[in-house]
């Protein structure tokens, strides 16, 4: 997602003209938002299968985790994005009346998919933490 929206969109916009650009990052966008969605539909099953066998096992008794909290947040905002924002961007650049303008619209889906970005790096993190070695007991 680093990649996608912190180097390759502003790297098009420096090698091609506007336009052309727009399309490309447009593309990779979707293209993006749609590996994406299978990404976390797979990781909230994996999540809810975790939280099951804790639950069973007696180590948990909420089947709402924060990782999961982390996965649907990170799920409705790359649906929403694609499937609410994405179109109204379009109509908006084919000047079609819109809510919001352009710019406004863009500016949305660029704060949006950042907070993605935040969202799934929080995961990652609880994620890696969660499964550090043990450090040695230090003696006293």
């Amino acid at each position: 997602m680093l990649a996608v929206g912190g180097l390759a969109a502003p790297s098009l916009f420096m090698v091609l003209d506007r336009h052309l650009a727009g399309q490309a990052t447009g593309r990779i966008f979707t293209l993006e938002a749609k590996v994406s969605l299978a990404f976390a539909i797979v990781l909230l099953m994996i999540e809810r299968r975790r939280v099951r066998d804790l639950v069973e096992s007696g180590q948990a008794t909420t089947v709402m985790t924060g990782n999961l909290l982390l996965i649907l947040a990170a799920l409705f905002l790359a649906i929403f994005g694609e499937f609410v924002l994405h179109p109204m961007i379009e109509e908006a650049k084919a000047g079609e009346p819109t809510a919001l303008s352009f710019g406004a619209l863009h500016g949305a889906s660029s704060v949006l998919y950042w907070l993605r970005i935040v969202l799934v790096g929080s995961l990652a993190w609880r994620l890696t933490a969660a499964h550090q070695p043990d450090q040695p007991a230090q003696a006293g």
